[in-house]
């Protein structure tokens, strides 16, 4: 484990997270929400929930595995393969897991799974093997600020990127989360 408050550490984590829960790639998808909604959605409530999901899975998910006879190096690898599969769907446009999406906006859609998901919680635990752990809550913290800004803001983004915007963003953050699930995988197996 490195010192703590090390700012390549803050740096990588804060680009793991930001590539994992992909606000910007979410941004169609909490449009249609608020559109089901009636134009609002609860930015405050959605980030304060996303931010307590992570902190209690970053401080409890290891404690977790234990009980059910799993270390955290096979968390990762598995968490890598997760990854490389949301990657491989960001990329190719092609979605493997399939989410029916409720009629009202509430917590649920929009802190679990869409911001603090499956792949967000199986990141956390993956670089809880490599990262000092405050480097991974100062990560979690920025994240969620730029959460809220994206979430409070959505109606300004989707103008300003356009559709053809976005599209290139999810893309380009797809190459990234694949280079990441590669070097998760080979830091936990040796290769």
């Amino acid at each position: 484990m490195n010192n703590p408050f090390n700012f390549k550490e803050i740096l990588s984590v804060t680009m793991i997270l930001f590539a994992i829960i992909d606000i910007l790639g979410a941004i169609p998808v909490i449009i249609e929400l608020r559109k089901k909604a009636g134009g609002h959605i609860q930015s405050e409530k959605a980030t304060m929930v996303s931010l307590i999901l992570m902190i209690i899975f970053l401080f409890l998910g290891e404690g977790l595995l234990n009980i059910i006879g799993l270390d955290i190096s096979s968390f990762a690898i598995a968490g890598s393969i997760v990854i490389f599969i949301i990657a491989m769907e960001m990329v190719l446009g092609i979605n493997f897991f399939k989410e029916e999406m409720p009629d009202a906006v509430s917590i649920v859609p929009l802190a679990f799974p869409l911001i603090a998901g499956a792949g967000t919680m199986t990141t956390l635990l993956s670089l809880k093997a490599e990262y000092a752990t405050v480097n991974i809550l100062v990560g979690i913290f920025i994240n969620m600020i730029f959460v809220y800004a994206v979430l409070k803001n959505s109606q300004r983004i989707e103008k300003m990127f356009g559709p053809t915007g976005l599209h290139i963003l999810r893309k380009a953050f797809g190459i990234i989360l694949l280079a990441i699930a590669i070097k998760l995988f080979r830091n936990n197996t040796g290769l």
